[in-house]
């Protein structure tokens, strides 16, 4: 997955603590180099680990409790009201279910906005995942102006630690949810901690419609106006977009998280993701939660993404499998501003690395390994998961967590928040 896509057959990949330090043909590893240990077989495919750009971890709580719904209906009516009685600790084993799934599925980096971030800090440090965290904050709450401050004391605390795998940004929600004061104050204390913004922006026609309505722009060009894209900026979702909007959105270089299998679940919209991509816009994939996907697959979301932008263009050529894959891997680690450490296998790039066992009768005949990973592969066939040269799952076992222990605990949480949720 580096600049030029380039596949190498019988390849061999070298590590050296948390770093890759040559990748090449078999035989091609310098001869001084003493492995302490080997992985992998001929019929494994090695490629970096996925990067899920956008998701709310500890929303694996709330799989499959609400669904079919539109996206306001279903936050204000059924997301919100079982939020409101989730504790540090259920944010805690939703988050380690979170990273459990995401390990097992190939996604080595996530982008995660939520609530009780340092405990969702907590399960990255323990599962040995690399994060991008937000403390997500609604300004028109009566706790906007606290959420502020704890996520200015977050910011501090916790970038840059569990080795240097978490890295923090500011999470103002949306412009609907976030006046543009409030924004600007995010901004400030962004800039003062030298870190960047992660905000859901124009992800419905309805708040497309009541911002413009309410301020005479988009939501894009709203947050223009304010300048917040003058700063590093995660944008997720970005469906409902005028041309000039995606030519401000290319300009300034806004990291965007597209988010295809949730945008569907909801019915907000289709992305104009090939508009984006010809446009030079920068464009990673997310999940979302799993309360809106139901999953965090990022294979699903990948494949959904290209033949969404096939079947909505009326045209079989655009999104390619290198492409998409290129979404989920490079083009992801330049949304989060990381593209000089993760999302290719390089020397010098951070090792984070999955192998795929090709050894599956769905796989065969191997005419074009980035077309199988694309659209024939499954995230059952991720046997290894390597993050920071640590081998985080190996055949399939998971090394960093007790799964059956994080399973149990999740469902347990769940259950008491359902009871709760019912009994108001």
């Amino acid at each position: 997955m580096n600049e030029n896509d380039e596949v190498i057959q019988g390849g061999e990949i070298a590590v050296d603590g948390d770093r890759i330090v040559h990748v090449g043909p078999a035989g091609s590893t310098p001869a001084d180099f003493n492995a302490d240990k080997i992985l992998g077989s001929e019929k494994m495919l090695a490629m970096p680990g996925f990067i899920n750009c956008h998701t709310h971890a500890s929303m694996t709580l709330l799989r499959s409790y609400a669904d079919d719904l539109p996206l306001m209906k279903w936050l204000q009516e059924k997301i919100w009201p079982f939020e409101d009685n989730m504790t540090s600790e259920d944010n805690y084993w939703g988050a380690m279910l979170c990273c459990v799934e995401m390990i097992k599925s190939g996604t080595t980096t996530f982008a995660d906005m939520y609530m009780h971030m340092d405990r969702i800090a907590e399960s990255v440090e323990k599962t040995g995942m690399r994060a991008v965290l937000s403390r997500g904050m609604i300004g028109i709450a009566p706790n906007g102006p606290r959420a502020l401050e704890e996520s200015r004391e977050f910011v501090r605390e916790y970038n840059g630690s569990a080795e240097g795998r978490v890295t923090c940004m500011f999470g103002p929600h949306a412009p609907y949810t976030c006046p543009p004061d409030y924004i600007r104050q995010a901004m400030e204390y962004a800039q003062e901690l030298k870190v960047g913004i992660h905000i859901h922006l124009a992800e419905t026609r309805q708040e497309f419609n009541d911002i413009t309505e309410q301020y005479g722009k988009t939501p894009v060009q709203l947050m223009d106006s304010i300048g917040l894209f003058e700063q590093r900026v995660l944008a997720a979702h970005c469906v409902h977009l005028t041309d000039k909007d995606i030519e401000i959105l290319s300009a300034k270089k806004v990291g965007i998280a597209h988010n295809p299998e949730s945008n569907m679940k909801l019915a907000s919209g289709i992305a104009p993701v090939q508009k984006l991509l010809d446009a030079g816009a920068i464009v990673g994939l997310g999940t979302d939660g799993a309360s809106s996907n139901n999953n965090l697959d990022m294979l699903e979301e990948l494949r959904s993404a290209s033949l969404l932008q096939k079947v909505a263009t009326e045209d079989a050529t655009v999104l390619s499998a290198p492409t998409a894959l290129a979404m989920a891997t490079r083009e992801g680690a330049k949304v989060l501003g990381m593209q000089d450490q993760i999302g290719m296998l390089k020397p010098g790039y951070k090792a984070d690395i999955i192998l795929f066992d090709m050894d599956k009768p769905h796989l065969y005949p191997l005419h074009n390994p980035v077309a199988h990973i694309a659209y024939a592969a499954s995230s059952a066939d991720v046997d290894t998961t390597i993050v920071n040269g640590k081998v985080l799952m190996e055949n399939r076992r998971v090394l960093t967590a007790d799964e059956n222990e994080v399973c149990a605990k999740a469902s347990e949480c769940a259950e008491r928040l359902l009871k709760e949720a019912a009994g108001k």
